[in-house]
């Protein structure tokens, strides 16, 4: 199987396709469409691909003594964790209107469906794909709910083991071959010790068919940078107008200067990255006429001389003759001139 596929309209992800970068806004807008809105469009001005939402029924994705815990962090919106989560949640008109505004900017409009009622309602809303959060990756009669839809499947790792990674993969890929797995930490922000970005190399081996990414919640852009080198082909950072704003994701979050940046930086990479196949480039010729080694003589030889190892000495050379990391095949050929002391060895000087 391809190890690309479309995420959305116009846009592959894995091969040498360019990393997908998401803007994770999250519940980051306060519970504002108009900031929303804000975030959409500031977002689309760093240069990401995609906004990211999440969306949720509270009823189902929680149960109710969960909903009524007493809720006393600094970063609460309400008495509740229930009062809480529901200042923070969208209304499907708001999500109508902003997936309509994303699309009249130019930017990918996309969210977390955190229960199979919001899958549904993302799906008719035809969001190009679903992302699954860490806290449902073992959730697996979601995961199966959300596959059945066949749209693709970006599906965050964040408190899973290797053993649960390969469950999800198992029980999955018959069903949708469109899925990517993100190395991800579950802690906000994440410090740099506890992101074990080799992880994406081990989910490169052992799921080869599928494109493999990163979603991070540590703070600036250089971890980020050095999983789109290892191979990230789908990036996720979580996205903020203000980290001092209420709410627990935005330290872990980047503002817009933060997001452009690790956006033009992305692409830098990119070109960095460039071919796997090594040969001498157009841009290193100048240095190689001028540096580049040659066979010499090290000593006057005569017509007629076979070559050893001892009659001969690479150097920097004028003119340039026989590549120096081919001398070994000189060893054993016979002269047809006479060759000076120092001077360069030339295809046409032997048999």
């Amino acid at each position: 199987m391809p190890l690309e596929f479309e995420l959305c309209p116009g846009r592959k992800i894995g091969g040498y396709h360019g990393c997908f970068i998401i803007a994770e806004i999250g519940q980051n807008h306060q519970g504002d469409v108009e900031i929303a809105k804000e975030m959409t469009k500031k977002a689309k001005e760093c240069g990401a691909d995609c906004v990211k939402f999440q969306k949720s029924n509270l009823q189902q994705k929680f149960n109710l003594a969960a909903l009524q815990r007493p809720y006393k962090s600094q970063h609460s919106f309400g008495v509740t964790y229930g009062e809480h989560k529901k200042k923070l949640e969208l209304s499907e008109e708001d999500y109508i209107e902003l997936k309509t505004y994303a699309e009249e900017i130019g930017i990918v409009f996309a969210a977390s469906g955190m229960d199979e009622t919001s899958v549904d309602f993302l799906d008719n809303l035809n969001v190009p794909f679903f992302k699954v959060g860490s806290g449902d990756t073992n959730n697996f009669p979601y995961l199966i709910h959300s596959a059945q839809k066949q749209k693709p499947l970006i599906i965050s790792s964040g408190m899973q083991t290797m053993n649960t990674m390969k469950q999800v993969y198992s029980l999955i890929k018959p069903i949708n071959k469109n899925i990517c797995f993100l190395q991800c930490t579950s802690c906000y922000p994440t410090l740099p010790a506890d992101v074990h970005l080799r992880i994406i190399q081990t989910y490169q081996k052992e799921f080869p068919d599928i494109p493999i990414g990163y979603s991070g919640h540590e703070t600036g852009i250089s971890i980020s940078l050095a999983a789109v080198a290892l191979g990230a082909k789908v990036l996720e950072r979580h996205f903020t107008l203000d980290k001092t704003w209420k709410g627990s994701d935005h330290q872990a979050s980047l503002e817009p200067a933060e997001f452009a940046q690790l956006v033009n930086q992305v692409r830098v990479v990119e070109l960095a990255l460039g071919s796997p196949e090594k040969h001498l480039l157009a841009c290193e010729v100048p240095c190689y006429e001028k540096l580049g080694k040659t066979v010499v003589a090290v000593r006057d030889l005569s017509k007629g001389q076979v070559l050893t190892q001892e009659m001969l000495r690479i150097k920097v050379a004028e003119p340039k003759g026989w590549k120096a990391e081919k001398i070994h095949e000189l060893i054993g050929r016979t002269l047809i001139r006479d060759i000076a002391c120092d001077d360069s060895i030339k295809s046409q000087d032997i048999l």
